[in-house]
């Protein structure tokens, strides 16, 4: 997952409403997901809640690439012109990031996972891959190397060693089920987050006309660069560490430079986090000309220039 470590702050929107807005706090995907619903008692707000974290913790077991069982660990074992049959929460998101890699020109992809390894080291080393372990890292990434079958939901690869990461679109996926799940509950509002870094809000807190989001300074979490109306819309935070520049750019394979930062408003959660994740490595030039084309998508820029003075760009409707 490439977030920043907090880069959204949610809020309620203006002075606190009459009646209570309901929080629930739930550890999953390496993160504190939770949920704010209004409007509600506060046992039929918990029991839904309950229900949409149940819906996480499912998600987390079919779409992590740690557990042996998970579909993403079984796909990591196929060899070429092999197939196996995956859930369709893994078949979604395999399918949506086909679809942002398309998009984007290959800065999203989620067969990124030997270059992941080779600049993640598991025994926590700084990372010094040779330009061969690239190389081979490099021809087994890229999602025109996996098949995607609908009619059975199956997926065939097309080359050895290729390995799936879903990092960069399980939270913003998961926050789309948990907010449908929540729907089919007759909840009428609520606002669901995975660690700050991915939010998705429908309807809006009492006497509010929307969700308020404060987009936090990476320099100095407890300073805002700017504020969010947030109302059935999704949003996410992308980011770059400067002690640790782990985000990668699939279409080279190296660490990325291009940009320190990116706010993602879209329709959904899965489509924001993909497009925030493609944006931090993308020039400001491909970033505008994406959003020019999209209407419905909208992003913020962060840039660190010479002298460690910073600019921010924004693109769409803010």
């Amino acid at each position: 997952m490439s977030g920043l470590a907090k880069g959204i702050s949610i809020g309620t929107g203006g002075a606190a409403p009459t009646s209570p807005v309901h929080r629930f706090p739930h550890d999953a995907m390496g993160s504190i997901f939770e949920i704010l619903i209004p409007g509600e008692s506060a046992d039929y707000a918990r029991h839904a809640a309950t229900a949409a974290f149940e819906e996480l913790d499912r998600l987390y077991r079919e779409l992590n690439r740690f557990t042996a069982a998970s579909d993403v660990s079984r796909a990591n074992t196929l060899g070429a012109g092999e197939s196996v049959r995956v859930g369709l929460a893994t078949f979604e998101c395999l399918a949506a990031a086909a679809k942002a890699w398309a998009e984007t020109g290959g800065a999203f992809d989620v067969t990124i996972g030997r270059l992941v390894a080779l600049w993640r080291p598991a025994d926590g080393s700084p990372p010094n891959p040779s330009a061969e372990d690239l190389a081979a890292a490099r021809a087994a990434t890229g999602m025109d190397l996996l098949e995607l079958h609908e009619d059975d939901h199956s997926v065939t690869v097309r080359a050895e060693g290729v390995r799936i990461d879903l990092g960069g679109i399980g939270k913003g996926y998961a926050t789309d089920q948990m907010a449908a799940l929540l729907k089919e509950w007759g909840i009428k509002a609520a606002l669901v987050h995975g660690g700050q870094s991915s939010v998705i809000g429908f309807g809006a807190p009492p006497e509010r006309d929307a969700w308020s989001l404060s987009l936090l300074d990476p320099d100095n979490e407890a300073e805002s660069i700017g504020k969010v109306a947030l109302r059935d819309r999704a949003m996410s935070s992308s980011g770059v560490s400067p002690a640790y520049r782990h985000v990668i750019d699939p279409r080279t394979g190296l660490a990325v430079t291009a940009n320190d930062g990116a706010w993602v408003l879209a329709e959904s959660g899965t489509v924001a986090e993909t497009l925030s994740t493609a944006f931090v490595v993308m020039a400001p030039a491909e970033v505008e000309q994406y959003c020019g084309q999209r209407p419905e998508v909208s992003c913020m820029l962060l840039r660190r220039l010479p002298g460690g003075r910073r600019e921010f760009l924004k693109f769409g409707k803010w």
